[in-house]
């Protein structure tokens, strides 16, 4: 009854993260460069995190109405899952053809391998996005730190974008995490708004 009452076009404060109605503060417009940054990056880890409901995954979709037609995106929207689990759905992600239903890290690595060698031969670029990625077991983030490495004699082949709450901050201090925190290049932390940008946010919602 809102919608009718009020004459709006759309439900307004959905909590769809839809990038028509994203408000860029001051620090939406710097967490948008960082992963501008790590869209066009070359190789390690770009780290956005910040608290429920600051737009971190608004951000993402703006990001992804924005890829370059010579960037192939694999988004991942739910990474609680083991390590094959998460290079199968990346191999999804990518398209590339998948080994046998028993493959092995080992091949499910060596596949997507092949498959970022041979885009890069292009002239592509590849970049993975994992949001809620707060949700990574540390040996899944391990993996990915391996995923890191593939690479010619020039560049790396992968770039890895994370975006998160606050707890994959604290989990990327963990001593056994060490070598993960140093593959990231890039990191923001999102905070709340304002009270006056809550007024100006409004304002351009309506």
């Amino acid at each position: 009854m809102y919608k009718d009452y009020f004459h709006f076009t759309a439900m307004p404060f959905s909590i769809a993260p839809d990038p028509r109605f994203l408000y860029m503060s001051s620090r939406h417009r710097e967490a948008l460069a960082h992963l501008l940054f790590g869209m066009q990056g070359e190789g390690g880890i770009v780290l956005l995190t910040g608290e429920v409901g600051t737009g971190k995954t608004t951000l993402c979709r703006c990001v992804l109405e924005q890829v370059d037609a010579r960037s192939d995106v694999a988004l991942i929207l739910n990474p609680k899952m083991s390590a094959e689990e998460l290079l199968a759905a990346i191999c999804d992600e990518f398209h590339i053809e998948m080994p046998a239903s028993t493959a092995s890290v080992k091949m499910l690595v060596d596949a997507i391998n092949a498959h970022l060698l041979c885009a890069n031969a292009q002239g592509r670029r590849a970049v993975l996005i994992i949001d809620e990625a707060q949700n990574l077991h540390p040996d899944v983030l391990e993996q990915l730190r391996l995923l890191t490495n593939l690479e010619t004699n020039t560049r790396k082949l992968l770039q890895i974008i994370l975006i998160g709450q606050p707890e994959l901050q604290d989990m990327l201090r963990r001593p056994e995490l060490r070598q993960v925190a140093q593959r990231v290049v890039a990191r923001y932390h999102l905070t709340h708004l304002t009270r006056l940008e809550v007024a100006d946010y409004m304002s351009h919602r309506l």
